[in-house]
């Protein structure tokens, strides 16, 4: 299986060192030859990594519950006893806050590990089927009993991005242990201080022979893939897209509206998530109001000064920066900049930033942000969001701020996303009980709790027959007496069924 994890705009495949394979390729003056020969034999020693993976799967080792239940308390002793090193790690790559690396990534890993270890015996249960008595059984079928067994999928590649390096790497590795699998984990190299921590510390914690990490280049990273392609067939893509917010009146609870508008845009990864509010849809006579409340909000969470504060994380690197001083180096983008717009390239800071109805054909209107940059689109009527929305690609997320039920049953009906939230946002990322993951072009498959164990597994149906009853009549060589039994056995007519078997009706 293949598990594509993150969003926004780079999901790269892209594998320099592994603790694994023991690979290194940073230099980009060797000859073609040279490199050639590298790559054949970085090929071979994945082959052999893979080989010994797959191994390690049909020797039945990670079935047991003993061995994923072990794992999975090793995994949780990693991050209690690296907490500082993960900080230190997603600062270096992302500036990020220690406070928002435990609560975006650090906290709920440990969360979820908990949650999967107290309910694991309970989903790994032969689920039975009892078909016998079962009025929707055709007669055809009986006596029979069923039962639904989860199997592990196998080998499972999981390619993660570098927005939440920790999370969005261990997260699906949580739920690919869980449900029985070896697994091939390849961090981003756009998180190099993550993506090291991982491959040094993981093999310290893990069965090595069935849990292995490479980092690498994208031309590694392809290799891999071919490596394992052969025994990967399905897939979880977990991308993003322009998630909007819907902001329908400035109630009494306004407020808190705009703090979770604003954590949700600002608040996690300087709005590098795939999850963020890309832009905000309004009714026209509230946004002079709004932008108000909003660059207030900003300034307290943020500081009069974001570019010197310690609660704001970085751009990841030049190019994204450069992607983001593109969009609002646009003369009619830049003219509608209401609030902020400071950027500092040296750093890798932008400052969060406000925009009023920008040319919805901009870059940054067709394109997803992922930055720090909220568009604030006007609107005749709030129900006019329905239509806005529904007429572009489905997001991942919807969220909507709206004490109207009819609004919410049209949001509901009327448009596609891979969830909605209703007066939050990012809020559902946080609960196990809920799958997390997107449809159309923000992905498909999904993850979290006992969702992640589902995609991490075949529930794999078993029927059983006994040889008391035999149905002749299933058999040719046909004729209209079987035509009958066959027509009223298939249609659960129980009655009609029984008297032509008895002949006491005629055909």
């Amino acid at each position: 299986m293949l598990i594509l994890m993150g969003g926004g705009n780079d999901v790269d495949v892209d594998v320099h060192h592994s603790t694994t394979f023991l690979v290194i390729i940073k230099s980009t003056s060797c000859s073609v030859v040279d490199r050639h020969t590298a790559l054949q034999s970085i090929q071979t020693e994945m082959e052999a990594e893979l080989k010994e993976l797959r191994h390690t799967f049909e020797s039945g080792k990670t079935r047991s519950p003993e061995w994923r239940k072990s794992q999975l308390k090793a995994l949780l002793n990693l991050v209690h006893a690296n907490q500082q090193d993960m900080f230190d790690a997603l600062n270096h790559d992302l500036g990020k806050h220690h406070v928002e690396s435990y609560r975006d990534e650090v906290g709920l890993l440990i969360k979820s590990i908990k949650y999967i270890l107290n309910n694991l015996d309970q989903w790994m249960k032969t689920k039975k089927v009892f078909v016998v008595y079962q009025i929707s059984l055709p007669p055809v079928a009986f006596p029979s009993t069923a039962e639904l067994v989860p199997e592990p999928l196998g080998l499972v590649l999981v390619i993660s991005s570098w927005n939440l390096p920790m999370g969005l790497s261990l997260e699906p590795l949580i739920g690919a242990i869980a449900a029985g699998n070896v697994v091939v984990l390849k961090p981003s190299e756009l998180a190099p201080a993550s993506s090291s921590f991982l491959a040094k510390t993981l093999p310290m914690f893990l069965d090595n022979k069935a849990i292995k990490v490479v980092e690498g280049s994208q031309q590694v990273g392809r290799l891999v893939m071919a490596a394992a392609a052969k025994h990967l067939t399905p897939v979880t893509l977990e991308l993003g897209g322009k998630c909007p917010a819907v902001l329908d009146t400035l109630t009494s609870s306004r407020d808190i509206a705009v703090n979770r508008i604003l954590g949700s845009k600002f608040g996690s990864c300087c709005g590098q998530v795939c999850l963020a509010i890309d832009y905000l849809l309004v009714e026209e006579k509230f946004a002079p109001e709004l932008i108000d409340l909003l660059k207030t909000g900003i300034k307290k969470m943020f500081g009069e000064r974001p570019l010197e504060t310690k609660t704001l994380a970085r751009i990841v690197n030049q190019k994204h920066f450069s992607r983001l001083k593109g969009f609002l180096s646009d003369p009619m983008v830049e003219a509608s900049v209401v609030y902020g717009g400071s950027l500092d390239e040296k750093t890798l800071y932008i400052e969060p930033t406000l925009l009023v109805n920008p040319p919805l054909d901009s870059c940054i209107m067709t394109e997803e942000i992922f930055g720090p940059v909220l568009p604030i689109i006007t609107l005749n009527k709030i129900e006019d969001s329905v239509k806005f929305i529904s007429s572009r690609p489905k997001p991942l997320a919807l969220n909507v701020f709206t004490h109207n039920e009819t609004l919410k049953r049209r949001i509901i009906s009327e448009t596609s996303s891979g969830s909605i939230t209703f007066n939050d946002a990012v809020i559902q990322y946080l609960c196990d009980t809920v799958p997390f993951g997107g449809v159309g072009q923000s992905g498909f498959g999904r993850y979290h709790g006992k969702f992640s164990f589902d995609t991490f597994s075949h529930e794999k149906p078993v029927v059983r027959r006994g040889y008391l009853v035999e149905y002749w009549f299933r058999y040719p060589p046909w004729n209209n007496d079987k035509f009958e039994l066959l027509k009223r056995a298939l249609a659960m007519d129980y009655l009609g069924f029984l008297l032509i078997l008895l002949g006491l009706r005629k055909n």
